[in-house]
């Protein structure tokens, strides 16, 4: 097969869908990869470390989506990029479509059968592909926050561990999967007061017992989340539902009740933010006020440190996309963790969130590959 890695083009994103090592690992396969030119740039990676590890080096996107079977990226494509699908080829990439009528709708018009990142599941019920970048993200969420909670960027004026002698900023974290958990762990460590809220009983449990009694759980209901948010410097929106849009939690009637000058960073963001007030901003202009309150909701956060993310991430996709590689639609046929990522087959909208948010017929994995 040949498989395409096209340069990102989204606002400041550095990553790169295959590194040179994964290029590697393609090619070992049997498959043959092309690369554009300076896709890699961001992490380093030259055109020649491309070259050592066995790609074809592209002089335009036009070129890697005209040849290739297969296009690997890390962000959802852009207007430029689904204008450039086609009707069998396959996309294996971060999307993100519940909120994005327009993106849904534009792969549903090439016709490509695409698999997103995002919705790719594991024995274990986890979500392997998404997981890595939910660590970066949650991790990154902490250091976004701090630097906006500070004076000359619109924030409180707080130091988030505090001094001896004055106390710490209150880091309320909504959400207490990955995102939320890294968040914690973060946050703690620089000595904030860290609350966690969920509504899973036993994922509290477990947090508990993780942080030993330094990070406060609470569970989440309409009072203890008020609370929590009313009293933070800091608050972290770090809510999944799998596939679908993000559930709008606090609304724009609870920021009259925050601090002023705090700051909320929504990493539910890609899929349509946990705060009402939310709205997909830019590393390149990245906050805005609401109420005074600072709302940082960059819909990219591991592109900032594209080193760290590129790696993480090609680590968790490598083995799905050998697999799709290998053997094509037979390999999400074969494979029901794989069917869980296809989100577009064809024309048709093949995940049961997407299509309840969009308002699309749902037409099962199993179905449209005609799965005996």
């Amino acid at each position: 097969m040949r498989v395409g890695c096209p340069k990102e083009i989204k606002n400041h994103e550095y990553r790169v869908g295959l590194t040179p090592g994964s290029v590697r690992e393609y090619v070992a396969h049997g498959h043959e990869v092309i690369v554009e030119t300076k896709a890699g740039a961001g992490i380093g990676a030259e055109d020649d470390a491309y070259r050592a590890a066995g790609a074809k080096i592209a002089a335009t996107a036009k070129d890697v989506f005209e040849k290739s079977d297969m296009i690997v990226k890390v962000k959802e494509p852009q207007p430029s990029e689904w204008a450039q699908l086609r009707d069998g080829q396959i996309l294996y990439t971060y999307l993100h479509l519940a909120p994005d009528p327009e993106q849904t709708k534009g792969l549903l018009n090439s016709g490509v059968t695409a698999v997103a990142y995002e919705t790719v599941t594991d024995e274990r019920g986890g979500l392997p592909l998404l997981a890595p970048m939910s660590e970066v993200a949650g991790r990154l969420a902490i250091q976004a926050g701090a630097t906006s909670l500070q004076k000359a960027n619109g924030g409180r004026g707080i130091l988030l561990g505090g001094v001896p002698g004055v106390l710490p900023a209150k880091v309320t974290v909504i959400g207490g999967g990955v995102v939320g958990l890294h968040a914690a762990r973060m946050a703690a460590g620089l000595g904030a007061d860290v609350s966690i809220l969920d509504r899973s009983i036993p994922r509290l449990r477990q947090l508990d017992d993780l942080f030993a009694g330094r990070v406060h759980t609470r569970f989440s209901t309409i009072d203890a989340l008020e609370e929590e948010v009313f009293s933070a410097d800091l608050v972290i929106g770090a809510v999944l539902i799998p596939g679908a849009a993000a559930p709008k939690l606090v609304t724009r009637e609870m920021l009259s009740g925050m601090k002023k000058g705090a700051v909320i960073v929504d990493v539910a963001i890609d899929q349509g933010g946990c705060f009402e007030t939310s709205h997909a901003t830019t590393h390149s202009d990245p906050t805005y006020e609401v109420d005074g309150i600072v709302h940082y909701c960059v819909a990219n956060m591991p592109g900032a440190v594209p080193i760290t993310s590129a790696q993480a991430l090609n680590n968790a996709t490598l083995f799905y996309g050998l697999q799709l590689a290998d053997r094509g639609l037979k390999a999400i046929a074969e494979d029901r963790h794989l069917r869980a990522g296809l989100n577009v087959h064809k024309g048709r909208v093949t995940n049961k969130a997407v299509a309840e948010a969009l308002g699309y017929e749902n037409h099962a994995p199993e179905a449209v590959l005609k799965i005996a």
